[in-house]
C-alpha cells in the first residue's frame, strides 16, 4: 500500500496533468460517480444527518482538524487544517493550482442527487483551510451564497446549484 504522504503527492501530480489536458472536471465527476456507492443512499435517506455521520468517520480516518456543526437545516464543515493540502504544500513540486477543487468536485454531484445544496468557500492554496455549508433547503443555501459572495473572491466560492443573481 502506498503511504498517504506519497499518495497525496501522486494525485497532486495527476491533478496537474489532467488540468493541463482540460480533464480535471471530468475526473472529479467520475470520482463522484464512484463515491455514490459509498454514501449516496445514506445522504438520500438521512439527509444532513447522513452527511454529518459520514464526515465524523472521515474526520477520524483522515486525521482532519475539522469542525462539524449540525444546526437543523444547515451542516457546516469547517476544515481548520486540511491534512491533504498540507502534504501537497510540503512538496518541492508545488500544489496544483486547482488542488482544493477536488472536494467540491466530487461532493457537488452527490449532494445534488441527494437533494442537498452545497456552498463551498476556499481560503486559497497557501492556507490549508476551507468551509462548506450544506442545506436541505434551497432558499437557505441561496441566502448563504449571497452573504458569502459579498465578501469572497469569485474564484474561491462554489455552489452545487446555479448561484443566485
Amino acid at each position: 500500500m502506498i503511504p498517504s504522504d506519497h499518495f497525496v503527492r501522486f494525485y497532486n501530480e495527476v491533478f496537474k496533468f489532467l488540468d493541463e489536458k482540460n480533464g480535471l472536471q471530468a475526473y472529479y465527476e467520475e470520482i463522484s460517480r464512484h463515491q455514490e456507492l459509498h454514501c449516496l443512499k445514506e445522504f438520500q435517506e438521512k439527509g444532513l444527518q447522513g452527511v454529518y455521520d459520514y464526515y465524523v468517520k472521515i474526520r477520524k480516518e483522515e486525521n482532519c482538524d475539522l469542525d462539524l456543526i449540525l444546526n437543523g437545516h444547515e451542516l457546516i464543515l469547517k476544515m481548520n487544517k486540511c491534512p491533504s493540502l498540507s502534504k501537497a504544500l510540503d512538496n518541492d513540486a508545488g500544489a496544483c493550482r486547482k488542488y482544493c477543487l477536488h472536494c467540491p468536485g466530487w461532493t457537488c454531484g452527490i449532494y445534488r442527487k441527494a437533494g442537498l445544496y452545497q456552498v463551498y468557500a476556499l481560503m486559497g492554496l497557501d492556507d490549508p483551510q476551507c468551509c462548506e455549508w450544506i442545506y436541505d433547503d434551497l432558499k437557505a443555501a441561496e441566502a448563504k451564497y449571497r452573504e458569502l459572495a459579498a465578501v469572497t473572491p469569485p474564484d474561491e466560492l462554489f455552489a452545487s446549484f446555479p448561484p443566485p443573481a
